[in-house]
């Protein structure tokens, strides 16, 4: 069964395609990772997923719901998104706490919405999986980036969504935040009643194991798709970022560097 399928799938900006045509499907028992260098359509494609926008042309069908034949304000809901655009939105004297709790209604900042003992709970849990529970009482605006980061995943999860997108969670961590999210996005990914995960990266290190799937892409089409192994090899990042690329792999995690 396909959560998301595109059908030849164009985003046309600025006199010109930014994306597609593209073809592409996910499986309910997929974890998928979007690749590929700064500019090749991967934000772009992630806001159709996202019900963020619609196609110029072709068909994006998310949830078994057509874009263009849905209201979206009834799909969102049913989608998890972590983006540096949520984050930015966030009040920053918001309580970690409160930033979890009020995407049970959907908004940004808390107001005089009435919270049941369930969603406390629920909030509680997801900042506990995530590791930052003990800091549920704290500011947004007083956390480090990987703290932040934790907070806006466990806020993505917190409406129970069917489909979870990831924008670049890894981004601008140091070497311990980042390896402390990847395991927790690999036991997520293990979890087989967790929300099916599509993450973008630019970095082949920042993909939890436990990744599935790889979409590849290069000036807005799809580069090279299927089983991340298959993927995710020196000959396909070769051609990606035309520099020779030697791509290694251990215990489901993969590592890059330039070939000499």
């Amino acid at each position: 069964m396909a959560l998301i399928s595109l059908k030849d799938a164009v985003l046309h900006r600025g006199g010109k395609d930014i994306l597609g045509p593209i073809t592409w499907q996910v499986e309910a028992d997929q974890r998928w990772v979007l690749l590929g260098p700064n500019g090749a359509g991967k934000t772009s494609l992630l806001s159709l997923i996202s019900a963020q926008t619609h196609p110029t042309q072709g068909e994006v069908e998310v949830l078994d719901q057509v874009l263009g034949k849905v209201d979206v304000f009834d799909l969102r809901p049913r989608i998890g998104l972590m983006s540096p655009s949520v984050g930015v939105n966030l009040p920053v004297d918001e309580k970690v706490m409160d930033v979890v709790l009020t995407a049970s209604y959907g908004i940004v900042g808390r107001w005089r919405e009435n919270y049941e003992l369930w969603d406390e709970s629920r909030a509680t849990a997801l900042l506990t999986i995530l590791g930052v529970r003990d800091m549920s009482e704290r500011l947004i605006g007083t956390l480090s980036e990987g703290e932040r980061k934790r907070v806006l995943i466990a806020r993505a999860m917190m409406s129970d969504p069917e489909l979870l997108l990831l924008d670049e969670p890894a981004s601008g961590l140091d070497l311990g935040g980042r390896e402390d999210l990847l395991t927790r996005l690999e036991a997520l990914a293990n979890d087989p009643i967790a929300p099916i995960t599509v993450i973008v990266t630019h970095h082949i290190e920042e993909i939890p194991a436990g990744t599935t799937h790889a979409l590849l892409l290069k000036n807005g089409k799809a580069l090279s798709s299927g089983p991340v192994a298959e993927v995710v090899t020196s000959e396909n990042l070769t051609q990606a970022y035309n520099l020779p690329i030697v791509v290694t792999s251990e215990a489901g995690r993969f590592f890059a560097r330039a070939s000499k």
